[in-house]
């Protein structure tokens, strides 16, 4: 009896373990589908690349299926694209062959390539790129308009110190007219950078030409510390060691005197627009000009405040000198004007670099762009990874990476749907089949309304924030 027993419960036992394995194989219904590059020939492509990629028209697109999906770009809610396979049946019927279009590219990238080496050996090419006279208000207004002013006042300092160092002989009156060069040369080149910074974004430089004020001004504050402090610093020494006896100084001393006037009167223009920006920025002057929010003004100020404090060091050691009659202390002074150049272009270099380096916004800003997403109900989880940085001109780029409450974006798709529709096509659901193609219709679409919630994010962000003007939120 004990050995029939034990044969039922084998025989009992083998056959549940056919049944839950029966089971078990009826659960692994899908098989994992292989993509391959067949599959991505359905990806979307647009007008522009299809006729940069493939050499095509407008013309050529017209015969093409099209396709309106949710547009990337703040202006346009949705915008037409094309399969990509039959951009590429269109591409080789209009060239015959691969062998054709891959030909007609290698021509036209020939053809971009010599174009721009014909930009670059250009020798007007700079020239070109001044701003035409849609933009000519940049220099009637704002940092622009301080630069102007001071290129023509330092330009007529330059000459009339000229003058009177070669009627006295003085050092410190030729250091004087150096530091009126630098500062005449310097701040033109500021004006070059402040019409390059307000050229539109290519395709080349996709986040625009901002920084070109923070390039001009570092390569200005290299060129006073070269030209202003190094030639002021040699004829110094110079005249440490070989003394020369200086002629009358009366006409020295009023040019001087009319520099001082119209330097101050620079000065004064450069350090009303910066209160004008850091009032509007909500920083006090000495946090403005030290974060070197506009590098142009900046450049300026400091350049005056230099030539301010030189003139009245040059006068003081000039007139040492016409009392004593020892012309070292000329020469003394040509050193200080150097120094204090030297110390000017020093910190340009040290905060233009900094900015050019990418430099974070006020930790106060970054924390309200942070709390603007956390209390939107989509971002219910988590935002890690957060970058806001400066891009110059009052531009900031910020990026995170965010954690979606897919409950949230789930519910606000079912909300734009037909309930009883989704009720009765679930209920059609008969198959491992249906059902895929079933979640797989239903997938992708939540997918896209994701998408949307990310584009409304960073339109709303900006629209709170307008110095944020590039935002990239990443799905975590």
């Amino acid at each position: 009896s004990k050995l029939c027993d034990t044969s039922k419960f084998l025989h009992m036992w083998r056959i549940g373990f056919k049944n839950n394995f029966s089971l078990l194989s009826v659960r692994a219904v899908l098989k994992k589908r292989e993509y391959g590059a067949k599959y991505t020939q359905n990806n979307f492509i647009t007008a522009v690349r299809a006729m940069n990629e493939f050499c095509l028209k407008p013309s050529d697109l017209e015969q093409l299926r099209k396709i309106r999906r949710r547009s990337p770009h703040d202006d346009t809610e949705a915008f037409t694209v094309f399969l990509r396979s039959d951009v590429e049946a269109k591409a080789l019927d209009v060239w015959g062959s691969h062998e054709a279009l891959a030909r007609e590219r290698k021509l036209r990238k020939e053809v971009e390539r010599e174009y721009q080496e014909s930009r670059f050996l250009s020798f007007f090419d700079c020239l070109c790129m001044f701003p035409r006279s849609g933009k000519r208000t940049t220099f009637l207004q704002g940092p622009g308009k301080v630069v102007m002013v001071a290129i023509c006042i330092n330009g007529l300092n330059f000459f009339f110190k000229l003058l009177a160092w070669v009627y006295t002989g003085s050092a410190s009156m030729f250091s004087e007219a150096i530091h009126s060069l630098a500062d005449t040369c310097n701040q033109a080149l500021l004006a070059l950078g402040i019409s390059q910074s307000v050229r539109n974004p290519d395709a080349v430089h996709p986040y625009g030409f901002s920084n070109m004020r923070y390039i001009a001004s570092l390569i200005s504050g290299v060129g006073i510390f070269m030209m202003g402090a190094g030639l002021s610093w040699y004829h110094g020494i110079m005249g440490l060691l070989h003394p020369q006896p200086i002629e009358s100084l009366l006409w020295a001393y009023c040019i001087l005197a009319g520099s001082l006037v119209s330097e101050g009167a620079t000065l004064l223009v450069a350090i009303n627009e910066i209160k004008k920006s850091a009032h509007q920025h909500g920083l006090s002057f000495y946090e403005y000009v030290m974060q070197s929010r506009d590098p142009s003004t900046n450049v300026v100020l400091l350049e005056d405040a230099a030539a301010v404090l030189g003139v009245i060091l040059a006068a003081g050691c000039m007139g040492l000198t016409s009392l004593t009659g020892n012309p070292y202390y000329d020469s003394l002074g040509s050193l200080g004007v150097g120094t204090l150049l030297g110390a000017v272009s020093a910190f340009l270099i040290y905060t233009n670099t900094e900015a050019l380096l990418g430099r974070s916004i006020q930790a106060e800003r970054v924390q309200k762009l942070t709390e603007f997403l956390e209390n939107d109900p989509a971002v219910s989880r988590a935002i890690h990874d957060v970058k806001a940085t400066d891009m110059g001109l009052s531009k900031v780029r910020f990026k995170a990476e965010v954690d979606f409450d897919g409950r949230v974006v789930t519910r606000s798709y079912l909300e734009k749907q037909d309930i009883d529709q989704i009720l009765n096509d679930i209920q059609q659901v008969k198959t491992p089949e249906e059902l895929e193609n079933f979640m797989l219709k239903h997938g992708e679409n939540i997918i896209d309304t994701l998408g949307a919630e990310v584009d409304r994010l960073e339109k709303e962000l900006k629209q709170r924030n307008p110095e944020v003007r590039h935002v990239d939120l990443e799905i975590l």
